[in-house]
């Protein structure tokens, strides 16, 4: 455990090769990294792409976060940058019923994001949170008649999921 607390500490290392060893040895720590997924998820909007691409692959391979990050990923669900966005929806989306709390911000991001694949996302994780509010059914619905044919087969999905 203690090495994972010390490649957590060196992503903020300001030396690229230093946060590189780290993401990639967090990304093969697995599910033991799990204690790191706000930290991964920030990781994602580091400026070196060879450090997103391991903090993707540790993601990837997470499974569920702890709760105790939850508060911590609701945060960087509206990040500007895209990825960051995508994962933190989708670690939420993990949480399944224990993440309902961030309705509001997952609505927020299906409905205004610029990025396709973060709508998507947001639509798929009100699906497992399964929303009832009207704001989360009527941001489902109207996903489903946007342009894009697989935001609205989410979307539709998403909606079926909320309603069982």
């Amino acid at each position: 455990m203690a090495h994972i607390e010390q490649h957590l500490a060196d992503l903020q290392s300001p030396d690229v090769s230093v946060r590189s060893r780290a993401a990639e040895s967090l990304c093969l720590a697995g599910q033991a990294a799990a204690d790191g997924a706000t930290a991964l998820v920030q990781a994602c909007g580091d400026p070196e792409e060879a450090i997103q691409t391991w903090a993707v692959a540790a993601l990837e391979d997470l499974g569920t976060p702890p709760l105790t990050q939850l508060s911590e990923l609701q945060s960087l669900i509206t990040a500007s940058e895209p990825l960051v966005a995508y994962w933190a929806i989708t670690l939420c989306g993990r949480l399944e019923l224990e993440a309902k709390r961030c309705e509001p911000e997952l609505i927020q991001m299906l409905s205004s994001s610029s990025d396709t694949a973060v709508r998507e996302r947001a639509a798929w994780a009100l699906g497992k949170i399964q929303t009832t509010t009207p704001e989360g059914l009527a941001a489902l619905r109207r996903a489903t008649e946007s342009g894009s044919p697989r935001l609205a087969r989410v979307a539709q999905t998403a909606g079926n999921e909320a309603e069982n």
